[in-house]
């Protein structure tokens, strides 16, 4: 039962016996209810008092009252300045219980997800270059993309997941230069260094030999700007940069190699975080695309040449400038190449809908991005959203890759893990596991509350970082919840010890009245599905951390407030450990989402 539409319809059925006024269900809105008051649904009347010809409080009371006496659902109200709350009655509580418990395990979806619909969407995420390992900036956009594609697809929608690496260009060829001329031929097998580690190491590398030929030119008169043209690393740069363009084999050996250290460094840090991609692209096989597009965008008069043969369009009239789309030399610039894989995602797969997950610093150019295939005539261009997510910080401050001063993905979740190891150790959580079992559990628990932290944001709100608050067993922290789950399942394991019958699932519905936080945590539970589509709906991750951080709260305070296995009666014993079993599965299907584990004993 949608308990949500049987109010809806039975207000609509008040406003017509009541008021002679036919009101479309559609027309109904209802909210849940503010905390301090009974009730689960709130009917807000002030906008409906034209149609009853009487002010809100007494349409509210009328109201109100017709839904006790008529509705099979609303067991009774209260009126709060026109605000109509209604309660609605236990044994329908039961009943949804029922149907979440009773659900048939052979189904091939969790409880709250969505039936498969025909509706294709294109997650792209993580776009890291390949001159520098991952950092924590890149690490909420692989848990921002990772966690949306889960729920779009709890949705009921067909993802794709897909990533489109920067491994050419000027920054690339300052890592190649620096390992050409400082490397000694030095390897991550000979350094004990994993690859992208290695090569960010000369990307470091690069930029104080680079600054330190610009002070020895300042030294010699020259102006700081031209120093910065004239230094002889960024020439060779430069030139390293042609060379690759025109197929060098010593520079495109070079170049194969280097990568190559660094997917494979890639690889294992998306094995660490558990994040995966169903097709990787990269820019050395795109950044051609976009140039028919430009020919096509001129002929449609959308494009304009300039006398110098740069292309251009102009957005003005739009609210936003004019744009280079192709230089004079021919050459793209990142809005061709991205007119060009646009195209291309579309070709691949047709999709309904494209989400680009990137830092809000690139707000302005998806603008201009979308504007422009709008205007090409694309048909997929109304499809397509940047997720712009804020900036990570950490109580240290910004971080600046070609300083060094980045935080390493791979070196905040060692440090995560030991930080878990640290905090568990203390608060006496693992007794009883061996070596190898709490070392996994330092794993879930440290990985799991860097996600969660990360993700329980809203994305559009840059952030500051703190490992130690993350890992807190109390608040709004993945380990909070994850400790839920763990007593969850203790209890459950009890049960089978006392051989309780879990299937025994008729017995929910001989409980004719629940104690307020059991009805609590029903109403949450029934919330499940709504989440989750209002989370794919707003692109926001946030929604489904906050969920399951407050169905644990809730169940937290049921377990405080009622016995279980001191309970006398059989029926009710059995009734809450099935209760229990509900939340742990929907907090495991929440958390799931967001990509996080849950142990089974903390």
């Amino acid at each position: 039962m949608d308990i949500e539409k049987v109010i809806i319809k039975d207000i609509a059925d008040a406003f017509q016996k009541l008021y002679a006024h036919t009101l479309d269900t559609d027309e109904i809105n209802l909210q849940p209810t503010r905390k301090e008051f009974a009730g689960s649904h709130t009917f807000v009347v002030f906008p409906y008092a034209r149609f009853t010809k009487k002010n809100p409080q007494d349409t509210a009371q009328e109201l109100g009252q017709y839904l006790k006496e008529q509705s099979s659902v609303v067991k009774d109200f209260n009126v709060v300045k026109g605000f109509l709350n209604l309660e609605v009655e236990d044994s329908v509580w039961v009943s949804l219980l029922h149907n979440i418990i009773s659900i048939d395990a052979s189904e091939k979806r969790p409880y709250g997800f969505k039936e498969a619909q025909n509706h294709k969407v294109v997650v792209e995420f993580s776009s890291p270059n390949t001159n520098k390992p991952l950092h924590l900036g890149h690490l909420r956009n692989n848990f921002l993309g990772d966690s949306l594609s889960r729920i779009l697809k709890a949705n009921g929608y067909q993802v794709r997941q897909v990533n489109l690496v920067n491994d050419r260009g000027i920054h690339i060829c300052k890592s190649m230069l620096a390992y050409q001329r400082f490397g000694n031929g030095e390897t991550p097998e000979s350094s004990g260094i994993k690859g992208d580690h290695l090569v960010g190491k000369y990307y470091v590398r690069f930029d104080q030999a680079y600054k330190a030929e610009i002070e020895a030119l300042k030294k010699e008169g020259v102006g700081e700007e031209q120093a910065k043209k004239e230094a002889p690393l960024i020439k060779a740069a430069q030139d390293m940069l042609q060379k690759w363009e025109q197929g060098d084999p010593e520079v495109t050996q070079l170049w194969e190699k280097m990568n190559g250290w660094v997917y494979k460094g890639f690889d294992a840090t998306y094995q660490s975080i558990n994040v995966s991609f169903d097709k990787i692209y990269h820019e050395s096989e795109t950044y051609l695309l976009g140039k028919d597009i430009v020919e096509e965008g001129l002929q449609q008069g959308v494009f304009y040449k300039k006398e110098d043969s740069s292309v251009w369009i102009d957005l003005s009239e739009d609210g936003l400038d004019e744009k280079l789309v192709l230089r004079s030399d021919g050459t793209s610039v990142y809005i061709t190449q991205d007119m060009g894989t646009a195209d291309l995602r579309y070709e691949d797969y047709p999709f309904d809908n494209l989400v680009y997950v990137v830092g809000n610093e690139q707000d302005y150019h998806f603008k201009v991005l979308f504007l422009i295939l709008k205007k090409l005539g694309r048909t997929y261009a109304d499809g397509l959203h940047h997720l712009s997510y804020g900036m990570v910080d950490l109580p240290s401050g910004k971080m600046k890759s070609r300083e060094g001063t980045v935080v390493d993905a791979d070196d905040l979740i060692a440090e995560m893990i030991r930080t878990a190891k640290e905090h568990t150790e203390e608060l006496g959580k693992i007794e009883g596991f061996t070596e190898v079992q709490a070392e996994e559990l330092y794993k879930v628990l440290g990985i799991g509350a860097l996600k969660y932290f990360l993700l329980k944001v809203d994305p559009r709100k840059r952030m500051l970082f703190n490992p130690q608050e993350s890992v807190q067993f109390q608040g709004n922290t993945a380990p909070f919840i994850q400790y839920t789950y763990a007593r969850i399942s203790a209890i459950l394991r009890k049960a089978a010890e006392m051989q309780l019958n879990l299937e025994d699932t008729a017995v929910i519905k001989k409980q004719q009245s629940l104690h307020a936080s059991e009805l609590e945590v029903i109403k949450l539970l029934s919330e499940f599905s709504q989440k989750i589509s209002l989370a794919a709906a707003d692109y926001a991750p946030s929604v489904i951390a906050q969920y399951a951080y407050d169905l644990a709260k809730e169940y937290n305070r049921f377990y405080t407030e009622v016995s279980i296995f001191g309970e006398q009666n059989a029926d009710l014993l059995l009734f809450r450990v099935l209760f229990s079993k509900a939340v742990a599965e929907t907090i495991k299907s929440a958390m799931n989402l967001l990509g996080i584990q849950v142990p089974e004993r903390m």
